[in-house]
């Protein structure tokens, strides 16, 4: 055991290197958001409270691109809503992974966004994904909160933030985190088709709406699924897992 990791882990150190990567490179992106959320309306105070209580990027941004396209708050909050829906899944899985201490929970709920469950899950012990949950979740934090602030403030000074493309900042840090997750053919389905769903529904429908309708590809897709038999082993295949399995390493642990 060398610089403080567990048997069969990573050093610590290299955990650490790998979390603050994580963490300066999207936290980087909350200038994107500030700008975009004061150019949308928002006052300087609700554009970092989003940040602040939110604490979500996709979903920060859903809310005020809705809103800087005419959108109305219900529908805006809403697709915000359903985007961070995702959350409460990765909080299951991590629960079992980090089993932190009860009276530590409530506060590390506001961390668990997709950076810090990628970041925790490509650990192969429980101390390195700890590690890396905390380290992730505190520098993305501070540094997602201080640009937010910067972008509002800034966003005067910038002028027209469409005509600097920063609007599109957050859906392409969004995608990139996305892609290397979509491993089987089910996901890339279900991936294709609410991008499908999304675009083809923009002319027609309110602004925000589109990706409350987007969200039916998933139980589109596993429907359809169901009806020929599903396709779980083949998925399985194709990320190379057993079909059949015991518990994971870190359950085990």
């Amino acid at each position: 055991m060398r610089d403080g990791a567990a048997p069969g882990g990573k050093p610590d150190g290299a955990v650490v290197r790998d979390a603050l990567g994580v963490g300066i490179a999207v936290g980087l992106s909350g200038f994107a958001f500030g700008v975009t959320s004061a150019g949308s309306g928002l006052t300087l105070l609700q554009t970092c409270a989003l940040s602040l209580l939110v604490f979500t990027g996709a979903s920060q941004f859903a809310l005020v691109g809705a809103l800087a396209a005419g959108g109305s708050p219900f529908t805006a909050a809403a697709g915000a809503f359903f985007l961070g829906v995702r959350n409460a899944f990765y909080g299951l899985r991590l629960s079992q992974l980090l089993a932190l201490p009860r009276a530590v929970r409530p506060f590390a709920a506001q961390w668990v966004i997709d950076e810090t469950t990628a970041v925790s899950l490509a650990q192969p012990t429980r101390r390195g994904a700890r590690i890396g949950f905390l380290v992730t979740g505190l520098s993305l934090y501070v540094l997602w909160n201080l640009t937010t602030l910067l972008g509002a403030l800034g966003a005067e000074a910038i002028g027209d933030t469409g005509a600097w493309g920063l609007d599109a900042a957050g859906p392409a840090v969004f995608l990139a985190l996305l892609a290397p997750m979509l491993r089987t053919g089910t996901e890339r389905l279900v991936a294709g088709l609410a991008v499908l769903l999304g675009l083809g529904l923009l002319p027609v429908l309110p602004a925000g709406v589109p990706v409350l309708v987007a969200a039916l590809a998933a139980p589109a897709v596993l429907w359809a699924q169901g009806r020929r038999g599903g396709t779980g082993r083949d998925d399985v295949r194709e990320r190379g897992e057993a079909p059949e399995s015991g518990g994971t390493p870190e359950e085990d642990r």
